[in-house]
């Protein structure tokens, strides 16, 4: 039975505040390789694009005189494969629901709507991440950046998780914190609601939304008008 109303949630900086967590995890990495570490503003701000791009802007941006020694794309496996070894066994340490969220997934489920995660976060890791913060039983499906061949802002990596939960394009909503959230809804033609101060240095005018959120209190009552 197809529902009547779909969410599509990113999860790094939407759902969860995982910035603490993958700021240790990307620091370890960096200095386990001898480079230089980041700043908590900067990694936020590389998140939504995964952990090889978080990697890779690093590398490009910190490391260019060691980069010219080393096999770019070799290091950069090592790091990436290290990364998510850490960050999956210290996944959960000071990681923490965004204000309002779990108040706002028990009314959806309770209003019957459809739940869904499109993160360009791996799915192995983003599942266990909602497990182990007690809010994985809420989604319908939870897609990662290798679930499919392709990821956000690839607008199919929202459209395919609707496809796959049975919902329609028209009666779907996306919420997210980035540019690369707000560029995936628009090339997917789904409104967006935009989460304030997420992980990017984009700046807020710059990115297109419907709706502007300082967290999930009070959300409820824009869903309430498409219900």
């Amino acid at each position: 039975m197809t529902q009547k109303f779909t969410i599509l949630f990113d999860l790094d900086g939407t759902l969860v505040d995982t910035a603490p967590d993958l700021i240790i995890a990307h620091n370890h990495v960096m200095k386990k390789f001898g480079f230089s570490t980041k700043s908590g503003n900067e990694i936020k701000a590389l998140v939504g694009m995964g952990a090889r791009s978080m990697m890779s802007k690093t590398l490009w941006n910190s490391a260019k005189v060691e980069l010219s020694k080393i096999k770019e794309k070799d290091i950069k496996d090592e790091m990436v494969k290290e990364f998510i070894k850490f960050y999956g066994d210290n996944i959960l340490v000071e990681s923490k629901l965004i204000n309002g969220a779990s108040e706002f997934l028990k009314w959806c489920k309770k209003n019957k709507i459809s739940m869904g995660v499109c993160t360009n976060k791996q799915e192995h890791l983003a599942i266990d991440l909602l497990k182990k913060i007690g809010i994985n039983d809420y989604f319908e499906y939870v897609a990662g950046s290798n679930t499919f061949d392709y990821c956000k802002p690839d607008p199919r990596h929202l459209t395919s998780v609707i496809e796959i939960m049975g919902g329609d394009n028209k009666k779907t909503f996306m919420i997210g914190d980035s540019e690369i959230d707000a560029k995936s809804a628009q090339n997917a033609s789904l409104p967006f609601i935009l989460l304030e101060g997420g992980y990017t240095d984009v700046k807020t005018s710059q990115m297109k939304y419907d709706y502007l959120i300082k967290n999930f209190i009070g959300l409820d009552k824009i869903i309430k008008n498409y219900l």
